[in-house]
């Protein structure tokens, strides 16, 4: 047998070493060694599956000064993640067949790693022709308005999901309440999306949405949320890593939805942690100049997918958590909800993984890869690969990029239409 490439002296999770050996962007064999085109020796590296990243918003369009398919994807494949999901509330918002495929062919373009695109959900939207289309999952859903989406009324959630149920159909869920005025600075702003406000969210959405329908809720903060709903659920780095006390009140780049909130709460989400199906980043990067506006004017939203696995090793190294279950909560679990193959060890797996070192360093936002140029994780302690592989392809190596096989990954409309 002769391969593409070859990983020697991999540590399974099963504890034994072996060889795997990939050709044609998956895995052949695992076991003894065999010639390759190309080697990498993991003996002193731990070997991961690629991250699937199911919450990004890679901007581009008439966003491109944000961030672009290109430099997003860029950060994710930096950080060991090698599939990303990018949400459909960009410029204009995806509610029809011609913008998913516009959206699709944006990506196949410029990105570096694998990408999925949903579909936004709107009373207008042509739910039925982008699941054709290939759209992966619907929306995030906007049960309170966010960033570029509006909020959505009960009645009309309700009318969305059945459609969504209908169809088969994955909905993805930003569920908070908000009241008062604009804030003014980030105790504010969680008063104005309190905990308390999001489970009431999460409960309402889990009560009117259809029995059976896929349900999953983005990026709940507290874990009485966590508690709440149904379906899977996804947390994210910010609102494990990071606490209020962390910034200065009136601090912009703290600024996102659902807010940041006290230590006390954030304690509480990591007690959640064995019930927490996906960590994902809900990357969402704005420029330093829109964040230096007013707090009340500024935008919400956090760059972070570059950040989000380091931040887990790093966390797998003072043996907070285990490093099984940073492979099931980044890889296995999201490409399980989203239908997509999953990468392992496993003859068949896809051969997507990312390497990492012993060694633990601090977050620096000069030495990251995101349009924007900041991060609110500076200086906190992260694990960031040496080298990852996707589709079977060295992508990245110490910090030069090289040529990976990054696909597009449509969801299961689209799979199922060209099975008929």
């Amino acid at each position: 047998m002769t391969a593409d490439l070859v990983l020697r002296n991999v540590m399974l999770p099963t504890g034994r070493r072996a060889d795997i050996v990939i050709a044609g962007g998956v895995v052949r064999h695992v076991g003894a060694a065999v010639r390759a085109d190309e080697t990498i020796d993991c003996s002193r590296l731990t070997c991961l599956p690629g991250a699937v990243d199911m919450h990004v918003h890679m901007r581009g369009g008439v966003q491109a000064e944000k961030e672009d398919w290109r430099t997003g994807t860029m950060s994710a494949v930096a950080g060991g993640v090698t599939v990303v999901v990018d949400q459909p509330n960009t410029v204009p918002p995806i509610t029809t067949p011609g913008l998913l495929r516009a959206r699709i062919r944006e990506a196949e373009e410029h990105a570096v790693c694998g990408f999925g695109v949903n579909a936004g959900v709107a009373p207008g939207a042509d739910l039925a022709g982008m699941y054709d289309a290939g759209a992966m999952a619907f929306g995030e859903t906007f049960a309170a308005p966010s960033s570029y989406g509006e909020g959505l009324d009960p009645d009309t959630l309700k009318g969305l999901f059945a459609r969504i149920h209908a169809l088969g159909g994955l909905a993805t869920v930003h569920a908070e309440e908000v009241i008062g005025p604009a804030p003014a600075n980030l105790a504010d702003h969680d008063r104005a999306r309190s905990g308390a406000g999001e489970a009431r969210a999460v409960q309402a959405v889990s009560a009117l949405a259809p029995a059976e329908i896929r349900l999953h809720f983005c990026h709940l903060s507290t874990a009485a949320s966590v508690e709440a709903a149904r379906g899977t659920v996804e947390a994210t780095p910010h609102h494990l890593f990071l606490a209020q006390g962390m910034f200065d009140p009136d601090d912009t780049r703290a600024r996102v939805n659902p807010p940041i909130r006290d230590e006390e709460t954030r304690r509480g989400l990591w007690s959640c942690w064995d019930t927490i199906d996906v960590v994902a980043s809900d990357h969402a990067p704005h420029t330093l100049h829109e964040k230096a506006l007013p707090f009340d004017t500024a935008p919400s939203g956090i760059p972070g997918v570059e950040t989000m696995v380091p931040l887990l090793m790093a966390a797998v190294r003072r043996r907070q958590i285990t490093l099984a279950s940073v492979i099931e909560k980044t890889s296995w679990k999201p490409a399980a909800i989203l239908g997509i193959p999953r990468a392992g060890f496993e003859p068949g797996d896809r051969a997507d993984y990312a390497l990492y070192p012993d060694e633990v360093t601090r977050i620096d936002a000069s030495r990251l890869h995101a349009k924007c140029g900041w991060s609110p994780f500076e200086g906190l302690d992260a694990v960031f690969p040496e080298e990852v592989v996707v589709g079977g392809k060295r992508a990245y190596a110490r910090g030069d990029y090289r040529e990976g096989a990054p696909a597009w990954y449509p969801g299961q409309g689209y799979l199922s239409r060209e099975n008929k």
